[in-house]
């Protein structure tokens, strides 16, 4: 076995004999002697073969890539390389054996590359040598034994639940596995282990956690995989701000060790409301300022035509504020911003500009008390920007929301090392589903209504609000989670709310319903998705970065190509056959 890492090794050991393995990074000629970058797990060490070495010839044949393993003696370095943990030593190898050759690679393995990225999927296994794949892969496996130490101390219990499930109704598409054994019917990979975790609480296991597979069938982006990783928590006799209490005390625990930071706690908790109304998001991110203003009563008397009408249907007007970035909006750029906020389903965006005298698209038809409010209420300056829109109120928060983001990236305004944590709590119960023409559960059938709106869960379901929280970390959604349903009537009462028939209870969940009567602790949980937690620490906006081996956009596997086609003969066992039409 291997017993020396290259990293390992500094000016403490010079003199000392040592056997290396691993990859060939570099090798250069320089006036007969032979330098050679040897790359393993940790990092890279130089070797030095001199001509009157018996290990030259070989050295001469190296090339990139090709596996060695060297002997020499570790001696201080002439020429040290201050970016190398290893740069003030080398080792003068005296004995040298090719493990194995390699055909040269498709792309140099480098720490920078202009390889594309389908190259470097379909070839993950080279990209993996990469030093900033490796790294981020180093990091996962450390914020996993992390979370289980912390979780383990807290007296949690570490349980498995089943891949092979029911397919159930609510939440996105199930991935079905067709069955052998009983032709015609399916299971399902599991969405979360929602139901599982929650008879584990039936079962008085108190306090559970797993780093569980999870599946969903639905249209990707660069946060978003098929099959991802949650970090899944439940417990028994809590309330909201116990989960959240050990929730944020994992994380404290999980930023110390990774990155060195300190987190203040508690976190800062903010209702689902505020976070649309000011930020457009239930994700909003914080490292910047930017709130969505509400300038609704300032044109209430207003000339302005498509203002004035829009007020009559109840629509509203609201603005954000660039301040001091007047020199960044040429024509050209407010042309983009305005393209951005229409691919939004806004309708438009109007502009003001902050100079010594106001300009902008709607300037020459505000009255003077409008353009007043406007730079009292907006506490506008010299060299400020102002965007507004008039529209609905969920597209205006949208697209404002969307547009204050897309800017602060644009503007610089975001510092990658900064991390703003935040709870967002109090989500609604239900949001109505166009396509379906019904209410559905905002998060799942199982999320405990706040107490008061129990009884409004039939009657009144825009106004339900639930026991229902997410962390949020810089605009993006690190895990959710809420108090879970424990008595069997209010249970009911959520199915009934959901317009499911008792056929479609008892098909998809009567099990689930039968245990509820066997003594159901009071309970709740939260889940932290794994990967996106991982691209956050590894400062990356790219999930694919810190999977061994993910699927691309359109959630094929190019290494392995997958998903395939199979034998007919494996389509006849499982009872299967295609239709024309597909």
């Amino acid at each position: 076995m291997k017993k020396i890492w290259n990293t390992s090794l500094s000016k403490k050991n010079v003199g000392k004999t040592v056997t290396l393995n691993g990859w060939v990074s570099k090798k250069r000629n320089l006036g007969g002697l032979l330098f050679v970058d040897l790359r393993d797990r940790s990092g890279i060490i130089q070797l030095v073969i001199r001509p009157e070495s018996k290990a030259y010839e070989i050295g001469e044949s190296l090339k990139n890539e090709y596996v060695i393993e060297a002997t020499g003696t570790i001696v201080e370095r002439e020429s040290k390389n201050q970016e190398l943990l290893t740069g003030e030593i080398e080792v003068e190898v005296t004995s040298l054996t090719i493990l194995n050759t390699s055909k040269e690679p498709p792309f140099p393995i480098t720490d920078e590359t202009t390889a594309l990225e389908d190259t470097r999927l379909k070839y993950r296994y080279l990209d993996i040598r990469r030093t900033p794949i490796k790294e981020k892969l180093l990091l996962r496996h450390k914020l996993m034994q992390t979370i289980r130490n912390f979780l383990s101390e807290e007296d949690f219990i570490e349980v498995e639940t089943p891949i092979l499930c029911k397919s159930t109704p609510e939440g996105a598409r199930d991935y079905l596995v067709p069955s052998r054994v009983n032709k015609g019917k399916f299971y399902a990979l599991p969405q979360s282990p929602q139901i599982f975790k929650q008879l584990l609480m039936v079962g008085g296991i108190e306090r559970y956690f797993q780093i569980a597979k999870c599946f969903r069938d639905e249209d990707l982006r660069a946060d978003r995989q098929p099959e991802f990783t949650q970090v899944d928590m439940e417990m028994s006799f809590v309330t909201e701000e116990d989960v959240m209490s050990v929730t944020e005390k994992l994380l404290q625990k999980v930023f110390k060790e990774i990155k060195g930071i300190d987190i203040e706690l508690p976190l800062r908790k903010m209702k689902y409301d505020d976070a649309i109304n000011y930020y457009g998001s239930d994700k909003p991110d914080l490292r910047f300022d930017m709130k969505i203003e509400n300038v609704t009563t300032i044109f209430q008397n207003t000339n302005i035509e498509f203002i004035k009408e829009g007020l009559k249907n109840g629509q509203i007007v609201n603005a954000i504020v660039v301040k001091n970035h007047l020199e960044h909006f040429t024509r050209k750029e407010i042309d983009k911003c305005t393209d951005f906020v229409k691919n939004l389903k806004a309708s438009g965006l109007m502009y003001i500009k902050i100079e010594e005298e106001m300009s902008g698209s709607i300037v020459k038809n505000l009255s003077e008390e409008e353009k007043n409010s406007l730079k009292s209420t907006l506490h506008l300056e010299q060299n400020d920007m102002v965007f507004l829109m008039v529209g609905e109120y969920s597209i205006v928060k949208t697209a404002l929301g969307a547009l204050r983001c897309k800017l602060a990236k644009d503007l610089g305004l975001i510092n990658p090392h900064d991390y703003k944590l935040l709870w967002v709590t109090d989500f609604p119960t239900f949001e109505y589903s166009e396509e379906e023409g019904r209410y559905v559960a905002c998060h799942h059938p199982f999320t405990s209504p706040k107490e008061e709106d129990v009884d409004k869960l039939l009657t009144d379901k825009e106004h339900c609000y639930s026991k229902a929280y997410d962390i949020v970390i810089n605009g993006y959604e690190a895990g959710g989670g809420s108090i879970h349903i424990h008595d069997n009537e209010v249970q009911q009462k959520m199915f009934e709310a959901l317009e499911l028939t008792e056929q479609d209870i008892e098909e998809k969940f009567g099990f689930f319903v039968e245990a509820l009567k066997y003594g159901t602790p009071p309970h709740g949980g939260l889940a932290l998705g794994l990967d996106r937690l991982t691209m956050l620490l590894s400062e990356t906006e790219n999930i694919r970065d810190v999977i061994a081996f993910p699927k691309t956009a359109s959630a094929s596997d190019l290494m392995s190509d997958c998903p395939n086609t199979v034998s007919e003969n494996q389509l006849e066992e499982l009872g299967i056959e295609f239709s024309k039409k597909a």
